[in-house]
């Protein structure tokens, strides 16, 4: 299966051939605002999570803080494909609703909590609902091909705004009402995204058709490209904020407290200037340009932090680079991953896509750190460029992505 065969041949519903129809709508909104509710309890703890845990048992070992806080991701990346897998098998909504749960149980659980290895098996429950390749393959079976990236640009908008509102709300809530209740309010937030599940977003008939190996969709060659790429993107910004932080502080004279100030006006701008490549590359059939040109910016970024971290509007300037590739990127590499899946493997292609993207996470923070630490911060700079740069070669060899015939209008 070839992308660009994979891309012409997919049949276009009738619908209305301007705009994403009110279903579209609404699952779109609805599906990003459960991304949201989930990812603003995630991010919350990051601020905080290490000044709570000095007042838990075993709260002195840095290497206990960090494997509780880290241990979200750990378990995520191991079930990713098989939320995945039992998507496509049992349907997306209840293994949903399922992971939902499992997150509202571990956040109870974190709650009532009294040494770090209760944390730590909370949050690894927490981690066991790896539902984001079964919420992303949800979008996919919701929204015609000409409309999917804006809704995957919908839940990657919406991940972005909260993750700087988190910046801004969490260490307010942590003075004024103590971690526990941060971690009910977890829960409440759990909650409310699987009463969105349940009640809001639409039902859509299950896709027939013949079952496809898992071998098939792991060896998929352009599937293989996405896959790298989400891992090489994720890499760089989780390497990059092991250096920026300190650099805004020590360079840019703005002290932790109000670092928000930079990242949300930063994440709002880049997040609409990228929105009019994203619309004339659907429109006209230029997506391979976009996506070529949204890797060649991060490359950019990524050498301009490099060569210019010393000077304070330098870095700056090239966070908003950074975050118009990496929205670029965040959008429309989901939406490829699932028009070139295998209709009946959607949730797996996509459980791949995920768990590659928290490798990448993983990989990132630890070679940030050991770079900084043992050699010097423009080395992880220097390391994303490098990565970066091997990705767009890697792309540059992809088919072109064919434009999608319109579909007809209604009678």
């Amino acid at each position: 299966m070839s992308f660009a065969t994979n891309l012409k041949d997919t049949p276009e519903p009738v619908a209305s051939a301007t705009g994403m129809t009110r279903q579209e709508v609404r699952a779109s909104s609805a599906l990003a605002s459960v991304f949201a509710l989930r990812m603003l309890g995630l991010f919350m703890l990051s601020p905080v999570f290490a000044l709570y845990a000095r007042g838990l048992e075993g709260g002195d070992n840095a290497v206990m803080v960090g494997l509780a806080l880290g241990m979200f991701s750990l378990v995520q990346a191991f079930f990713q494909i098989p939320f995945g897998m039992a998507s496509d098998r049992f349907g997306r909504k209840p293994v949903i609703l399922t992971g939902l749960a499992l997150f509202v149980a571990g956040a109870l659980i974190c709650a009532f909590a009294h040494s770090l290895v209760w944390i730590m098996i909370g949050r690894g429950i927490q981690g066991l609902g790896a539902i984001s390749a079964a919420i992303t393959a949800l979008v996919a079976d919701s929204t015609r091909e000409q409309h999917r990236t804006k809704a995957m640009a919908m839940i990657g908008g919406s991940i972005g705004l909260t993750f700087a509102l988190a910046m801004v709300l969490s260490p307010v809530m942590y003075q004024s009402m103590g971690m526990v209740a941060m971690f009910v309010l977890i829960a409440v937030l759990g909650a409310g995204a699987m009463a969105l599940v349940k009640w809001v977003v639409p039902d859509v008939e299950a896709v027939k058709s013949e079952r496809v190996p898992f071998r098939t969709v792991l060896m998929l060659p352009e599937l293989m490209r996405l896959n790298a790429g989400v891992f090489v993107l994720h890499f760089a910004q989780m390497a990059m904020f092991v250096v920026l932080p300190a650099a805004l502080v020590h360079v840019a004279d703005i002290p932790v407290a109000s670092h928000w100030k930079i990242y949300l006006p930063v994440m709002l701008v880049s997040f609409v200037a990228m929105l009019p490549a994203i619309f004339v590359g659907e429109k006209y059939g230029k997506m391979k340009p976009v996506f070529l040109g949204a890797i060649a910016l991060l490359l950019v970024s990524q050498i301009g932090f490099w060569l210019g971290m010393q000077h304070a509007l330098l870095l700056i300037t090239f966070l908003f680079v950074f975050f118009i590739a990496f929205n670029t990127l965040e959008a429309s590499q989901p939406s490829l991953v699932s028009r070139l899946a295998p209709p009946a493997a959607k949730g797996a292609a996509l459980g791949v896509y995920n768990t590659m993207q928290a490798l990448g996470i993983a990989a990132g923070a630890a070679s940030g750190g050991l770079l900084t630490q043992y050699v010097s911060a423009q080395a992880v700079f220097a390391l994303c460029a490098g990565l970066t740069l091997i990705w767009l070669i890697i792309a540059a060899s992809m088919p072109e992505i064919a434009r999608r015939s319109k579909p007809a209008a209604q009678a």
